[in-house]
């Protein structure tokens, strides 16, 4: 007895160190051959040896006594388990039903409105009676022609019957300039980064288990703010300029980086230059619908001597605008991976941007302020030395470098509140009588107009104007409009939305000018006193008007 299972031992362990080489066929003959070997009673101790059916001995045994010749698979045909779908003659026509509920399955599938990932398909699937494996999924999607997609940008939006005929015009225009000399420029703003140490899409090359670490969540940091990228890309000379404003992409910031690239290097690039074209998107701050971008265009065009023509793109086709493609795409790769942490490392970034097509980029940071909501009225307009082409005159455009009437549709003069708002300035509300009102706002005008002065000349790269000091557009609210709004907030206690709404304008507006106010009324000197009254409402506004006798216009008691 102790002989045999010395056999049975020594062929347990000649089994366990064999077996793992051989697949399932080898192992089933080497085990034939040893029952064979042993004699009577060799299939039993060769199975339990082996740890398998007596059965499976049996087998390999018959087939090495058959005399077949040997195979050249491991299994005989239709051996082994059955696929999932031969099991399951539905399961190949419920799949897709899940992946296309809007083409041919049921529109009201679970899984229309969720991620179709194979682990979501193989539970629903199990759900409804189908027992699979999300591995199993994957292979049946793959045969039946599916594939891991995204999502592709090839619907455009409805053409324009003028698309194609703008495009040949651009390009016409664009030929006749360069070939006179004559810059060409691509502009647009590119997308609002925000500033701080936020992830960015993309990576760099660093330390297997050392990424950069960045914040959580990106909620914009009210110190650092945003970042506003306005783009000048000059095709000739495959160079770029970016202007990174701080403040608000509007049209003056627009104007305001191209001045500063002409002043840079338009001027010296194109010394004999008498005109330049700029291509442009259709929309945002540099759009053909705003009035301001063409006002500001037509003042630039006085202050350079250049004729200035503007092409549109048509709706729907910035992705056409060479500055996307020749420059905007060469930053964001270049940045890719990088926490724009600051100011300083955006700027950086950007002026680093190079290509093997020999692509330089210029930037610098545009710290100005740009006031928002500015209107240009019709008179405005018809004043501006405007010409529209022929063309499509709201797409093509030409400004002439002429001195034209610079008519303001603001109240008038700039010292002197509105007219709807006269009312404001009674002593009873002020707290001032008649005559230190007037002297606060002599003073208060001469600041202004010192610091309004002394930003346009930094605009204007120190070089003398050509226009007359006063000239040009009025903002919305006058100095004592503004005045009158600081009043009312600080002395008086009335929030600034509902300021907002007693002078018609939003709540932002009032909050730039009550700080202008501010900056102007600590340069002067003046502090001014809180009331005893504290004003809540407009309501409270009107009845501490009656009480000193003031009278208040009817539409305003209306609006409020």
């Amino acid at each position: 007895m102790g002989m045999l299972e010395g056999v049975e031992a020594a062929l347990a362990a000649k089994f366990q160190a064999l077996f793992p080489h051989l697949d399932e066929r080898q192992r089933r003959l080497a085990m034939g051959e040893e029952a064979r070997s042993l004699g009577h009673g060799g299939i039993r101790k060769v199975a339990r040896a082996a740890g398998v059916r007596e059965g499976t001995v049996s087998r390999g045994v018959a087939e090495l006594e058959s005399g077949v010749a040997p195979l050249e698979r491991v299994r005989r045909v239709g051996g082994g388990r059955k696929r999932a779908v031969e099991l399951d003659p539905g399961l190949r026509p419920a799949l897709p039903a899940l992946v296309e509920p809007d083409m041919r399955g049921d529109p009201m599938s679970p899984l229309r409105w969720t991620t179709k990932s194979t682990r979501h398909l193989a539970r629903e699937l199990t759900g409804q009676g189908h027992r699979i494996s999300a591995e199993t999924v994957a292979d049946l999607l793959r045969e039946e022609g599916f594939s891991l997609q995204g999502n592709a940008k090839t619907i455009e939006g409805r053409q324009h019957p003028d698309r194609d005929g703008q495009f040949r015009y651009i390009n016409e225009r664009a030929k006749e300039h360069q070939a006179a000399g004559d810059p060409v420029v691509s502009v647009d703003t590119k997308k609002k980064e925000v500033v701080g140490n936020y992830k960015n899409a993309g990576g760099e090359w660093h330390r297997e288990g050392e990424p950069v670490r960045v914040r959580t969540h990106d909620f914009p940091d009210p110190e650092l703010g945003k970042a506003i990228p306005y783009g000048i890309y000059d095709p000739a000379a495959n160079t770029g300029w970016v202007s990174v404003g701080t403040d608000h992409d509007t049209a003056a910031f627009a104007v305001e980086s191209i001045r500063r690239w002409w002043n840079s290097q338009g001027r010296g690039a194109y010394p004999h230059a008498r005109r330049l074209l700029i291509t442009a998107d259709a929309g945002g701050s540099n759009g053909y619908p705003t009035r301001a971008w063409k006002a500001e265009l037509a003042a630039l065009a006085l202050e350079t001597g250049l004729e200035i023509t503007v092409c549109h793109f048509p709706p729907g086709t910035s992705k056409w605008n060479k500055v996307e493609h020749r420059l905007f795409s060469h930053i964001t790769m270049n940045w890719r991976g990088r926490p724009l942490t600051s100011h300083e490392v955006i700027v950086n970034s950007i002026a680093a941007t190079t290509t093997r097509t020999g692509l330089r980029v210029h930037a610098e940071l545009d710290t100005n302020a740009y006031e928002t909501g500015v209107q240009i009225g019709n008179r405005q307009m018809d004043a501006l030395p405007l010409h529209r082409h022929e063309w499509h005159g709201d797409w093509n455009y030409t400004l002439q470098p002429e001195a034209y009437a610079q008519i303001s549709d603001a109240p008038d003069p700039f010292d002197q509140p509105s007219p709807d708002l006269a009312w404001l300035c009674h002593p009873g509300l002020t707290g001032m009588p008649a005559q230190e009102w007037d002297a606060l706002i002599t003073t208060l005008t001469a600041l202004h107009e010192d610091q309004r002065e002394g930003q346009l000349n930094k605009r204007r790269g120190n070089r003398p104007r050509l226009t007359a000091p006063g000239t040009g557009r009025r903002p919305m609210l006058t100095l004592a409009d503004r005045l009158l709004a600081t009043l009312l907030h600080e002395r008086l206690g009335l929030p600034q939305v509902a300021i907002a709404r007693l002078f018609s304008v939003t709540p932002f507006t009032i909050n730039r000018r009550i700080r202008d106010i501010r900056q102007l009324l600590d340069a002067a000197g003046h502090t001014l006193q809180p009331a005893d009254q504290h004003l809540a409402a407009l309501d409270d506004l009107h009845r501490l008007a009656n009480t000193a006798g003031i009278t208040v216009p009817a539409e305003i008691k209306t609006a409020s």
